[in-house]
């Protein structure tokens, strides 16, 4: 399995020896992933565009409460054959095909990188900016950000990919490490903006734009479709990729449980934070704030200000490498296994998170949840679809491990390609194709049918759905395609 063309020392499955996560690390993982600015900032959007704190907060829990499902159905073949999510992809996609789900992950990672990356660099200038005054007010640069942004989110990317270089023990102690520590900072935030503002101020009092008599009354539901699918899509892609940590597992039961303890609960918990805090800002400087980054520069003590800038770096470095490095580095590695280790993967997607300049991505808040995380959901709800249908129901959990290795073996179908598969993806990515166009400003949104605009609004649930109705059916009919 390592000296074969399919495999390496990092795709090969994961020895007993090796397999060492317990409940409480998995848990870690979810907590140390959904301790991060995104998830403040998911609320704090949700109440901008008209929900309460408390329907902000239930819709995030409901997301997460949801993807979780898809996540532990994938990781039960990590944890039970130790392999990693590329590799699972064979049995449904092809020894070739595979490459398919793999880079559609991979580029979203990258993606999700740069913005992690971008976030912990900016509080790096931002802080620093308390103590220079002059970098506040540099001219930005072709890129749109000045000189000194830039040098922060390069610095900030060399400690990424250092803590890349060192290899997954290194990740799951540094997850270990930033779970507590963010717990107690979220809590010490929290009742620093209740005591300040004698509350939590006015966004936790004021009523849904979506009641009787308020602005969008009665468009509760056109808003919370899209934002629940948002909320879903936070987490799409940790629901295919979860078999690169669940292969770790010493039982199936640990990462059940430690992913089922660890998730909604963190999510829900993190963004009350967002909301409460964002809503305190109204009455302690009089503005909402709802950026964590520009209501911390308002401190003035330096102690503060330098222990809450190593906070969020620390913060959002755990999150990145756990969340947007393990996976693509697997996936390019999947691509020329002998050519392309770990390492190297790691340091393709750090390449490739610079370039898709990240700043901005996140620019728009609104944007952000409705364009960005919507957008790849319609992209991989099929391939979790697929995934699924084919272990669960096709295969019944049973996976000839040798032959995923083996590029003449069973999973090789056509030349190394799943027709199946592709076809069965095609089917449920295509209907979404027209909202897309038309939420970005390809196509004029007036001139689309509503059946397409209703249908992105469910991009996640509506190409999981179809994807794993059709892979059944056109496997059935073709079974060796």
């Amino acid at each position: 399995m390592t000296d074969g063309p399919l495999g390496n020392e990092d795709l090969a499955p994961v020895p007993p020896a090796r397999r060492t996560w317990r409940t409480g690390s998995y848990a870690a993982l979810w907590i140390s992933m959904s301790a991060c600015v995104p998830t403040y900032m998911l609320a704090s959007s949700l109440v901008g565009g008209g929900m309460n704190w408390w329907q902000a907060v239930l819709t995030i829990f409901l997301g997460n409460a949801i993807v979780l499902i898809p996540i532990l159905l994938n990781a039960h073949a990590g944890t039970r054959y130790g392999i990693p999510f590329p590799v699972l992809c064979r049995a449904s996609f092809g020894t070739v095909g595979a490459n398919i789900p793999a880079l559609l992950r991979a580029f979203v990672a990258c993606g999700w990188f740069g913005i992690q990356v971008w976030i912990g660099g900016e509080a790096i200038h931002k802080i620093l900016s308390v103590f220079v005054p002059q970098l506040a007010g540099g001219a930005a640069g072709p890129l749109g950000i000045s000189l000194s942004q830039f040098a922060c989110f390069m610095a900030f990317w060399l400690v990424n990919m250092a803590v890349v270089y060192k290899g997954i023990e290194s990740i799951r102690l540094l997850l270990q490490i930033k779970a507590p520590l963010l717990i107690t900072l979220g809590v010490v935030f929290l009742v620093w903006a209740y005591r300040a503002a004698g509350g939590f101020g006015p966004m936790l009092s004021q009523p849904s734009a979506f009641d009787p008599g308020q602005p969008k009354a009665g468009q509760f539901m056109a808003f919370f479709i899209p934002g629940l699918t948002g909320m879903i899509g936070f987490w799409a892609t940790l629901s295919l990729n979860i078999p690169d940590f669940s292969r770790y597992a010493v039982s199936q039961r640990a990462q059940v449980v430690g992913q089922a303890l660890g998730l909604p609960a963190a999510m829900a918990f993190y963004s009350f934070i967002g909301v409460a805090v964002t809503s305190a800002t109204v009455v302690i400087f009089g503005t909402t704030i709802w950026d964590p980054l520009d209501v911390l520069v308002r401190f003035k003590n330096p102690v503060v200000l330098v222990v809450a800038m190593v906070a969020l770096c620390i913060a959002t470095l755990a999150t990145n490498i756990a969340a947007n490095v393990v996976s693509p580095a697997n996936d390019f590695a999947h691509l020329s296994p002998k050519r392309i280790s770990f390492r190297l993967g790691g340091l393709i997607t750090g390449l490739i998170g610079i370039v898709m300049m990240p700043w901005k991505l996140v620019a728009d808040p609104t944007g952000y949840i409705f364009t960005w995380l919507v957008a790849y959901s319609a992209l991989l709800g099929p391939v979790g679809g697929i995934m699924i249908a084919d272990y669960f129901v096709y295969r019944r959990r049973e996976l000839d491990v040798a032959a995923l290795y083996d590029p003449r073996g069973q999973y090789r179908y056509t030349g190394g390609w799943s027709l199946v598969s592709v076809a069965a993806f095609l089917v449920a990515a295509l209907p979404n194709l027209p909202g897309f166009l038309a939420q970005v400003g390809i196509i004029d949104p007036s001139r689309l049918a509503p059946v397409f605009a209703e249908l992105y609004s469910f991009a996640w649930f509506a190409g999981f759905a179809i994807a794993f109705v059709a892979y059944l059916i056109f496997r059935k009919i073709a079974p060796s395609l």
